[in-house]
């Protein structure tokens, strides 16, 4: 899920188009507590570390830098107008060492001068690829094996994979212009609309991780978000399931949430479970004031993260607006066939 708001979370006005290799490219990754981040080296040596992020900021087909990222890269910002008036802070992707990059935007931005945006914000890593730069091509987060791909174009799904359907913000002429996905989901028999997010973030309390056996580096790992009302509804309809009480402060002390046991997720086809939902205002998945339904064509629930992926092979097919779950442990067909693709 982004942390950074404003004009990261307004992600590219057009789907970006090309930019799908003849072969697969295989990222330089660190994956930590079920997070993957890109850890591509440059020319002269500088290594930087980007989270991968669906649900998280972009623009226009980049990926994103830190000041402090693009100060130690000697890179120079430079102010591009973008759609909407904006002027954001811009700068040219620096050269990679052959084997260690990452493959370029699916588009140029600012008139093919500019790749990547600079952004000053105080962030635990160098940047984010996220909903500006994932669109565009095929992306395959394969968990058990900790690997992300870029597929080549042209890429098929395994025979053993489930497909369900994306979907996107459009403007009134049906274009793309956001590149946040919702997906559905099925809980106690009833859908979900639901961002996907491989960056939505836990940061467990010693009673969550107690509860949940939550894997973390230093202190953060992942988690699938939800409501206050929603979570209100599940604890009403199922005062068995498990409610921690202050079982995840990723806000802080003071902001510490409650966690809830699912017993079953279904998603693409699959049950999963049992799950943990961290739970989050209903404000912060609203559409008006920061929002996340603001950046989503429905309004979504909460998010869905790699506490669930972490069953799956799952390849986001961005040009078609599918995803592909194939099952890699600790799953099952589920009784109800997911939304058509």
């Amino acid at each position: 899920m982004p942390i950074i708001m404003g004009f990261l979370a307004t992600a590219l006005a057009t789907a970006p188009k090309g930019g799908m290799p003849a072969v697969a490219q295989v990222l330089p990754t660190v994956y930590e507590a079920g997070h993957f981040y890109a850890v591509p080296e440059t020319m002269d040596g500088q290594k930087l570390k980007l989270l991968v992020d669906t649900g998280g900021g972009g623009d226009g087909g980049m990926y994103w830098l830190t000041k402090a990222a693009a100060d130690r890269l000697h890179l120079t910002p430079v102010a591009c107008m973008a759609d909407g008036g904006r002027k954001i802070p811009v700068a040219r992707v620096p050269d990679y060492t052959p084997g260690a990059g990452l493959p370029p935007p699916a588009r140029m931005a600012c008139g093919g001068t500019a790749t990547l945006l600079v952004f000053a914000d105080d962030y635990d890593t160098d940047g984010q690829l996220g909903s500006g730069y994932l669109p565009g091509r095929t992306w395959t987060f394969d968990y058990p094996a900790r690997r992300l791909a870029l597929e080549a174009a042209d890429w098929h799904a395994d025979a053993s994979a489930h497909a369900t359907a994306l979907g996107f913000r459009r403007d009134d002429a049906g274009q793309r212009i956001s590149g946040m996905p919702r997906i559905v989901i099925r809980v106690d028999g009833r859908p979900l609309d639901m961002l996907l997010d491989t960056g939505a973030t836990a940061h467990p309390t010693a009673a969550g991780e107690k509860a949940s056996g939550t894997p973390t580096v230093n202190g953060e790992g992942v988690a699938s978000y939800i409501t206050t009302s929603v979570l209100e509804r599940w604890h009403k309809a199922h005062p068995d399931w498990r409610v921690v009480d202050k079982g995840d402060d990723l806000g802080g002390p003071e902001q510490a949430t409650r966690l809830i046991e699912v017993p079953k997720v279904e998603i693409a086809g699959w049950t999963v479970g049992p799950v943990w939902f961290t739970e989050r205002a209903d404000a912060n998945f609203g559409a008006t004031d920061g929002g996340m339904s603001q950046y989503t064509d429905r309004i979504v629930s909460g998010a869905v993260g790699a506490n669930v992926f972490r069953h799956f092979v799952m390849t986001l097919d961005y040009p078609r607006e599918t995803v592909w779950f194939r099952c890699a442990g600790d799953c099952k067909p589920a009784a109800t066939p997911p939304p058509a693709p």
